[in-house]
C-alpha cells in the first residue's frame, strides 16, 4: 500500500512543485485582501485563471514531451539571445525580488503571532528567524538530491493545505454566497481590479510555464506519458484553487462582515485573533509560514534551473555555480530585516515583473506552436489557437491593469 502511495506522489511531483511555488505569501495576501474587502463575490476570476493554468501547464508540458526540448533553450534557438536574455532577466529578477518579499513576510507574521510569547512583547527578532528560515532551506539544498526535494516540498504542501482548510471550516462562510461568487462581477471600488489582477498574476505567472517544461523533462515524459501529465495538471490545478478559495474564505468569514480590509498577511494574524481565537490564527500562521517555505525552496532552485535551460546544460544541483547561486537567493531574504522596507510594496514590484514576462512568454510560444517545422503534426490548430489567443488578450489587460494599479500606490 505504502508503495502504491509513494508511487503515485512520484507521479505528480511536478504538480506538487508547481502547488508550492504558486501558493506563497504573495497569493495568500491577494486571495486575504480579496476575501476581506469583497467576501466571495471574486472567486469568478480565481476560477477563470485557474483554467487557464491548467490549459497553459498542459501546453508547454507537451511541448517538452513531445520535441524533449525546454522553453528557453527554444526561444534562445528560435528567437535569439537578445529576447531570450530579456525573458530571463525578467524571470530572475522577478524571483528574486520574491525571495525578499516571501521571506520578510513570514518573519513578521512569526514576529506578530509570537508577541504574548515573549516577555518584551514584542515577538521573535525578524533578523534572527530569517537566519534559521535561511539555514534551514540551505541545508535541505545542500543535503538534498531531487527526489529528496520532491518529497520535502510534498510536506510543506501537506502541512499548507491542512492548514487553510482547517481554518476555512473554522470560519467558513454561508455555501450561498461561494455559489454566487462564480457569477463573473466586478466590484466599483478602485482597488477592486488591482486585487483581481494580483489574483490573476500570482495564479499564472510566467514561470510556471518554464519551470512545467524542466519538470516534464526531468521525468522524461513523452507523448505516450499525456495521460499521466493530465492528471499531474489536473490535481495541480484543483489544489491551488482549493487552496486559494479557503485562504480566501478565511478574510471572507470574519473580517467582511465587519468591514475590516487587509493590505497584507499581518493584518490577518492582527484582525483574525480577536474574532476567530488563538487556536484558529496559530493553525492559520501554521500555513502562512508552509506557504512561505514551499514557495521560497523552489524559488532558491529556480535560477540554476533557468540558466542550465538557457545555455541548454544538464541541471547540476552539486556545483559550485549552483550552490553559490542558491546561497545568493537565501541570502536575499536578509535584505528587508537588515536595511528595512515594506515587503508588500516589495511583493507588488515581484509581480509587476511578473506581468512583462507572461504576455511575451505566451506570444513566443505561440509562434513556436505554429511552426510545423518544429512541431511537425502536432501544431497548435484552430481550436488551441483561439484559447491561446484568448489567454494573451487576458492576460496583456490584466498586466496593464495591474501595473496602472501598482503605479497608482506610488503616487
Amino acid at each position: 500500500m505504502f508503495k502504491k502511495i509513494g508511487l503515485f506522489f512520484a507521479s505528480i511531483a511536478p504538480g506538487i512543485f508547481l502547488i508550492g511555488y504558486n501558493i506563497g505569501t504573495g497569493s495568500i495576501t491577494t486571495m486575504a485582501s480579496s476575501g476581506a474587502a469583497y467576501g466571495m463575490t471574486l472567486i469568478w476570476p480565481l476560477l477563470l485563471s485557474c483554467i487557464f493554468t491548467y490549459f497553459l501547464i498542459m501546453l508547454f508540458g507537451r511541448y517538452t514531451a513531445i520535441t524533449g526540448n525546454t522553453i528557453l533553450s527554444s526561444f534562445r534557438k528560435y528567437f535569439g539571445i537578445p529576447v531570450t536574455l530579456l525573458v530571463l532577466a525578467s524571470l530572475l529578477f522577478s524571483e528574486w525580488i520574491s525571495c525578499m518579499g516571501v521571506m520578510s513576510v513570514v518573519t513578521q507574521v512569526v514576529e506578530e503571532w509570537s508577541k504574548p510569547l515573549t516577555r518584551s512583547g514584542e515577538g521573535f527578532n525578524p533578523l534572527i528567524t530569517t537566519i534559521i528560515f535561511g539555514a534551514l532551506l540551505y541545508y535541505l539544498f545542500w543535503n538534498g538530491q531531487h527526489r529528496i526535494f520532491e518529497k520535502i516540498l510534498a510536506v510543506f504542501v501537506g502541512l499548507m493545505g491542512i492548514c487553510f482548510i482547517l481554518s476555512m471550516f473554522m470560519v467558513v462562510p454561508e455555501p450561498s454566497d461561494i455559489l454566487s461568487g462564480l457569477i463573473p462581477s466586478i466590484p466599483e471600488e478602485k482597488d477592486a481590479l488591482l486585487i483581481m489582477s494580483g489574483m490573476v498574476g500570482t495564479t499564472m505567472g510566467a514561470i510556471l510555464y518554464v519551470v512545467r517544461s524542466i519538470l516534464i523533462q526531468e521525468k522524461g515524459w513523452k507523448k505516450e506519458d499525456f495521460r499521466l501529465e493530465r492528471r499531474d495538471a489536473l490535481i495541480s490545478v484543483s489544489m491551488m484553487f482549493i487552496l486559494s478559495v479557503a485562504v480566501m474564505a478565511s478574510a471572507a468569514g470574519t473580517l467582511h462582515p465587519l468591514g475590516l480590509k487587509v493590505d497584507n498577511a499581518i493584518d490577518m494574524v492582527k484582525l483574525m485573533e480577536p474574532l476567530a481565537g488563538r487556536f484558529a490564527t496559530s493553525i492559520f500562521v501554521a500555513g502562512i509560514v508552509s506557504a512561505g517555505l514551499s514557495s521560497l525552496f523552489p524559488i532558491i532552485l529556480l535560477a540554476p534551473w533557468l540558466f542550465a535551460d538557457f545555455s541548454n546544460k544538464p541541471r547540476n544541483m552539486k556545483s559550485t555555480g549552483t550552490r553559490l547561486l542558491v546561497l545568493f537567493g537565501v541570502s536575499l531574504g536578509l535584505v528587508v530585516p537588515v536595511f528595512g522596507g515594506r515587503p508588500v510594496i516589495i511583493m507588488l514590484a515581484s509581480q509587476a515583473m511578473t506581468a512583462i514576462a507572461s504576455p511575451l512568454v505566451l506570444l513566443l510560444m505561440l509562434i513556436i506552436y505554429n511552426r510545423k517545422s518544429i512541431m511537425g503534426e502536432d501544431t497548435a490548430g484552430l481550436k488551441n489557437n483561439i484559447i491561446l489567443i484568448i489567454i494573451l488578450l487576458f492576460t496583456t489587460f490584466i498586466a496593464f491593469a495591474g501595473i496602472k494599479g501598482i503605479s497608482g500606490l506610488f503616487q
